[in-house]
């Protein structure tokens, strides 16, 4: 359950708090904020490039973050 909840952070932060446990209720804001931020970041890939790139940098880099948490997270539940 700590690396699936892990790998669903990453990918869509927030849903990893909400099959975790540990945060659901920011859970649910922050995928949803992540829907947003990836309806931009898609929208702006043709338009403007080089602001895309910079967008998929951030993105990617709060993903990580998120993913490290929700795993961190985990490992108190068990302890």
């Amino acid at each position: 359950m700590r690396w699936a909840a892990t790998i669903a952070n990453f990918f869509f932060p927030g849903l990893g708090y909400i099959i975790g446990g540990p945060k659901r209720a920011l859970g649910v804001g922050w995928l949803l904020g992540a829907f947003g931020l990836t309806y931009v970041e898609l929208s702006i890939k043709e338009p403007l490039p080089n602001i895309y790139w910079a967008m998929f940098a951030s993105v990617f880099l709060m993903n990580t973050v998120f993913a490290i948490d929700v795993y961190k997270e985990m490992g108190k539940l068990k302890a």
